[in-house]
């Protein structure tokens, strides 16, 4: 698909601003009734939707062509799809993150390059990862750790541990007690390694389809060759892209995909985890776009008027992963959960997505901080999530500012629950396990 294949969309845009703010079904208050970080960090209707749908249907038309700063607009905006669940409330015959994704690659074929970008797309041709880390490093994480290597065994699962969780060092006590946790479950659990290599749906994103290509025929050549029944990943990007992206570029992977958050509730109510230990804490869960509205699987292009799709073929984000995290808490003896007022599909973005993290972090910076403010006012002690890219939004944006509050990944406190102890920095080793 091409920008110009989605004319009759951006031809259908009306201009009703719907894409900017939460449903008015939704609403509890003025405070949080936005949607949409760009629009609302730069108040100027460009940065919109809407606005990007005007600008891509100009460019079709031969009205104006794509500038530096129509590119710069294009590429402030972290593709979190809330302008799209919005507006299919009232328009279900436009897809307005398809619109979104065909504008970044009309910009990489056109040369609007920026440098940010380009550095991730860098890193990924040398080492394999989005964040310029060494490929022979990436496995480090699991030194020590019984898995099997898939490299040269066979295991049932394949656990896909995603970039920022490889490197991030500070992410690693949850992801090795996360696997612990599987493996005492009785799962036959492998990874690849240093030869594991990101999904590549951040470049897909960024508008650099070659590259998201060659990931993901690596990716899919790898789970022919392992004899997996079954991916499982911690990573919230990850999980969306193989169950959209890669379909999207007709790489469907020919296994079940689950996020690790699925995988935890359905080992907890078979009873093969035990979640016994009282964490006694007021949380406010965070609705991570790609574990939410986002990982909806793709949906193959209708033939004909959109306005006749069945509901079956509309992809507006009611069906992301939503309850299972909920569901999960409330298993956690002692935690409560009060839910901040834009939840679900209607979740305000933590500000890591589509390449806005690497190229302007100041409307990172700006989009978590909002977020952690939404939860302030819940009266929550901390907010819970399941992404390590929310995480780090989040962390880095409290550290900018000095302020405080408490970030868990659902699995500590699931971890917690167990009575599984967290391994401290200088437990973990580096190295390798052949």
């Amino acid at each position: 698909m091409t920008l110009s294949d989605y004319e009759r969309d951006m031809e259908g845009c009306s201009r009703c601003a719907s894409c900017k703010w939460v449903p008015f079904n939704q609403m509890r208050s003025w405070r949080f009734a936005k949607n949409c970080p760009s629009i609302t960090r730069y108040d100027f209707h460009a940065y919109s939707g809407g606005g990007r749908m005007l600008m891509g249907l100009s460019m079709v038309k031969g009205r104006s062509e794509l500038t530096d700063e129509v590119a710069d607009i294009i590429y402030r905006c972290q593709l979190c799809g809330a302008c799209d669940t919005a507006c299919k409330v009232y328009r279900d015959d436009i897809d307005l993150s398809e619109v979104l994704l065909e504008l970044r690659t009309t910009c990489v074929e056109q040369g609007k390059l920026i440098p940010e970008h380009m550095m991730v797309i860098d890193s990924l041709k040398r080492e394999g990862n989005v964040l310029g880390e060494p490929k022979a490093e990436r496995g480090a994480w699991a030194h020590g750790l019984p898995v099997k290597n898939i490299n040269n065994e066979k295991a049932d699962v394949i656990f896909h541990t995603g970039c920022r969780y490889s490197y991030d060092r500070e992410l690693w006590p949850t992801l090795r007690g996360t696997v612990k946790l599987l493996l005492s479950a009785g799962l036959d659990v492998g990874i690849a390694f240093s030869e594991e290599s990101c999904c590549g749906g951040r470049a897909y994103e960024m508008g650099f389809r070659g590259e998201a290509q060659n990931y993901a025929e690596d990716m899919l050549s790898r789970v022919k060759a392992s004899g997996a029944k079954l991916i499982v990943t911690p990573c919230a990007d990850g999980y969306a892209h193989f169950r959209y992206i890669y379909p999207r570029m007709g790489k469907a992977l020919p296994v079940e995909v689950m996020h690790v958050s699925e995988v935890i509730l359905h080992l907890v109510k078979e009873g093969k985890l035990s979640l016994k230990n009282e964490v006694p804490m007021l949380v406010t869960w965070h609705d991570p776009c790609h574990l939410g509205r986002m990982s909806e699987p793709y949906l193959p292009e209708w033939n004909g008027d959109k306005i006749m799709r069945t509901l079956d073929r509309k992809r507006a984000g009611h069906n992301g992963v939503y309850d299972v995290p909920r569901e999960l808490l409330k298993f956690i003896p002692g935690v409560d959960l009060v839910e901040m007022e834009r939840i679900r599909e209607w979740s305000w973005c933590c500000g890591a997505g589509g390449g806005v993290y690497e190229a302007y972090p100041e409307l990172c910076t700006f989009s978590a901080l909002e977020r952690i403010e939404e939860a302030r006012s819940t009266g929550a002690e901390a907010m819970a999530t399941s992404c390590p890219w929310c995480h780090v939004a989040f962390r880095e944006a409290l550290a900018e500012t000095g302020d405080s509050f408490p970030v868990y990944d659902i699995l500590d406190l699931v971890q917690q629950s167990v009575g599984l102890s967290p391994e401290t920095s200088e437990e973990i080793q580096g190295g390798e396990r052949k």
